[in-house]
């Protein structure tokens, strides 16, 4: 209770802090609860009055949100780049400025009881930060959404730490490429044909980006980088998002692609797995400079 509370009946006070079980919610115009205490006294109460048990063992940790609010996460952006459309060179008038990147957060956060949120997320501004250890474990498993902001040629805004990581961006690469992309695609156009077969439509952009995906994954395990822009497939790929290309000639490349995956996979030069080693220790020196509030 947030309130003393007496019983008239039994001339019995129960002092702020007491526990009680609410018996039965509002039923008229006075919005009372009615609330039952261990030894079976029963009386009424308001909302204002009381507080639920669980919000209250919980206390800050409950809402981490309202201690967040106290900083500006953004401020710790260390890298900040444009991917999507515009990076790939598949971009047109109407296409959005995706930004993405990382935050490091301030230590003296990240050790407290409260922790910090794995992603910063704008919608209206279309910008997502991931913290850097998620940022960095999302990388060692090849999302190639995080590997492409690796390697995007646009970037916006760069610390000497997100120097280092960019210089050592290989670290991340490896014959997981392999599973991650070819995997997703196949997943993904097995549900593009059940469209196909239910309602005759297809996700023509969806479909490109499927496309675009093989091609960059064979071009990883090949040649040993992420090659994010693609102007010179910009035409073929953008007659797939316009409907231009017929299905079945989007399928053929695709299956023509998955060969292609396979071959460049028994030959690649990536190791089994992502160094992460390098990736640990490239963290901890990030988090040492967080320290006092520096962002190196």
């Amino acid at each position: 209770m947030r309130t003393d509370v007496l019983v008239h009946a039994s001339q019995t006070e129960y002092p702020r802090g007491s526990v009680a079980e609410i018996v039965r919610p509002p039923d008229d115009g006075g919005h009372s609860y009615r609330a039952k205490v261990t030894d079976g006294a029963e009386f009424s109460v308001r909302r204002h009055e009381f507080s639920i048990l669980k919000q209250v063992k919980s206390g800050p940790l409950g809402d981490p949100a309202h201690v967040l609010a106290e900083y500006d996460l953004y401020e710790n952006v260390i890298y900040k780049c444009v991917v999507g459309s515009q990076a790939y060179g598949l971009g047109r008038d109407s296409s959005d400025v995706d930004r993405r990147g990382i935050y490091l957060a301030p230590a003296e956060l990240e050790w407290s009881l409260y922790g910090v949120p794995e992603q910063l997320e704008s919608r209206e501004s279309e910008e997502c930060y991931w913290e850097l250890k998620k940022f960095m474990v999302l990388a060692l498993k090849a999302n190639p959404n995080i590997l492409e902001c690796l390697y995007t040629p646009i970037i916006e805004k760069r610390t000497p730490i997100a120097d280092e990581l960019l210089a050592s961006r290989e670290i991340f690469l490896s014959k997981l490429v392999y599973q991650t992309y070819n995997g997703y695609v196949m997943s993904q156009f097995k549900k593009l044909e059940q469209d196909l077969r239910t309602s005759g439509q297809i996700k023509w952009k969806h479909a490109m980006h499927l496309i675009r995906l093989l091609l960059e994954g064979v071009t990883i395990l090949r040649d040993g980088y992420v090659p994010v822009q693609i102007t010179e497939r910009r035409d073929t790929l953008l007659s797939i998002r316009d409907g231009q290309m017929k299905w079945d000639e989007v399928n053929n490349w695709r299956l023509a692609l998955h060969r292609e995956f396979e071959e460049v996979f028994r030959s690649t030069k990536l190791p089994d797995e992502p160094d992460y080693a390098a990736a640990n220790s490239l963290l901890i020196k990030a988090r040492r400079s967080a320290v006092g509030g520096v962002n190196a």
